[in-house]
């Protein structure tokens, strides 16, 4: 079976874009596929945290990603720090990647130009999710498209490591699911639908209520032509709501068009099943908010689960390198 991996930092809840574009497809995965799903806690301390946040972003995080699909039953969903291979195999990989690569990744000179502490983590960083993913000899990453340039880079490592010492890791693939909405900013429609972006008009969280979604699909850019049509590069806010109701009621963007000849109805539509489509989600989400012992309960199993597998390659990557065993 295809093992896929995929990991999500604990910084803000989950909003419309990660649930249409890759939540609901991870979920989908889950039955086909042997998923690891890893919320990357220590990716968010390369930037301060306030004492203790971390741990309650990450367990609301964990909550949020089982009421939105991901089944403990199906697939292996646990915390990054919870499985201490990931550190130990990342400065393993710190040492086999290259100063010049890491100044190349541009997410990191995106992200340093908007900081004022720049952290070394945040500048090696792309070791850690290397070693995220080579841990566990995954064979498919879905990401989206401005994370290629991080698979790319850790089959560099794998393969450099692999040649250096004894062939040690599989190299993965990064896969962009086809299954996946455009989900764009309400306001600003040219623009990804981003939780780390401040467009609180902009963005639909999942846990959003009802009259909140509402208001914001309804006051959705769009333009002064009246036409409804999906034309992304004409039409930028006129095609995000066809491809979120499109989405939401799994059919094309395209095909819904023809269903209008407004953009009030499509707006009132759209904002009507994006509602029903968050109901099931924000119930389940209050259940496990209820009881954050069973929802830790259940990262523990998923820990366990990845250790195992964890484990046993960084042990085969330790013996290859040629470390004196304790």
């Amino acid at each position: 079976m295809t093992r896929v991996l995929s990991g999500i930092q604990p910084s803000g809840d989950l909003h419309l874009g990660n649930y249409l574009g890759a939540i609901r497809v991870w979920a989908q995965l889950q039955h086909t596929t042997d998923a690891f799903y890893p919320v990357v806690d220590l990716h968010a301390v390369t930037v301060p945290q306030k004492p203790g946040a971390i741990g309650t972003a990450t367990l609301r995080m964990s909550q949020m990603l089982m009421a939105a699909g991901l089944d403990p039953d199906a697939c292996t969903i646990f915390v990054q720090s919870h499985v201490h291979q990931h550190s130990e195999c990342a400065w393993l990989l710190e040492c086999t990647v290259s100063f010049g690569e890491l100044s190349r990744m541009t997410q990191f000179k995106d992200k340093s130009d908007r900081q004022e502490f720049i952290s070394a983590g945040l500048f090696t960083y792309p070791a850690l999710q290397a070693a995220d993913i080579l841990l566990y000899d995954a064979d498919e990453v879905p990401v989206g498209d401005d994370q290629r340039q991080h698979i790319e880079l850790t089959r560099d490592i794998a393969e450099r490591f692999n040649s250096r010492y004894v062939p040690t890791f599989k190299l993965p693939k990064a896969v962009v699911p086809a299954a996946g909405a455009r989900v764009m900013d309400l306001q600003h429609p040219t623009n990804k639908m981003s939780k780390s972006l401040d467009s609180p008009r902009g963005t639909i969280d999942l846990l959003d209520d009802p009259a909140d979604v509402t208001r914001k699909i309804k006051s959705a850019v769009t333009d002064s032509d009246g036409e409804v049509r999906y034309d992304i590069a004409a039409k930028p806010g006129v095609s995000n709501l066809l491809s979120i109701l499109g989405a939401a009621s799994d059919r094309a963007p395209e095909q819904v068009a023809e269903d209008y000849s407004m953009y009030g109805p499509l707006k009132a539509d759209t904002a009507e099943a994006v509602v029903e489509l968050l109901r099931p989600i924000q119930a389940r989400f209050r259940e496990l908010e209820a009881d954050p012992a069973e929802t830790s309960r259940l990262l523990a199993v998923g820990a366990t689960k990845a250790q195992t597998v964890a484990s046993a390659t960084l042990q085969r990557a330790r013996t290859n390198l040629g470390l004196l065993q304790g």
